[in-house]
């Protein structure tokens, strides 16, 4: 498949996705783009670490950006929650630290998995 093919699938994809699917997919970025700045800093490539983690970082930025703070105290959890790996993200950049980045993937594959079934529910 061509790059041109595969991005105009993607753009699909995204375009008639759910808000459920969206949200699942904007987690499983940040897993795969966290877990990708790993691998790097395994290998020395430490410039692309830092854009895999930078890029993971905006994904969580739109996580927060996406919440609605009226609905009550679950959303503002859920704030702190995203603002708190954000700031893992960032001192695992600064630092260049692979453990820092499993705490920060640690969450997040634990709210993705809960998200999942809380979508698949609502399915």
């Amino acid at each position: 498949m061509s790059v041109q093919a595969y991005q105009v699938y993607r753009q699909t994809q995204v375009a008639t996705a759910s808000q459920g699917e969206l949200l699942m997919m904007l987690f499983d970025g940040a897993i795969r783009f966290a877990r990708q700045s790993k691998d790097h800093m395994g290998t020395g490539n430490l410039e692309e670490a830092s854009a895999k983690l930078i890029r993971t970082q905006d994904i969580i930025n739109e996580l927060i950006l996406s919440l609605d703070l009226s609905v009550g105290a679950i959303a503002e959890n859920l704030q702190q929650l995203y603002v708190y790996i954000h700031d893992l993200l960032v001192q695992a950049n600064v630092k260049k630290d692979p453990a820092i980045v499993d705490s920060a993937l640690d969450m997040l594959v634990e709210l993705r998995d809960t998200w999942e079934q809380v979508v698949g529910q609502v399915k």
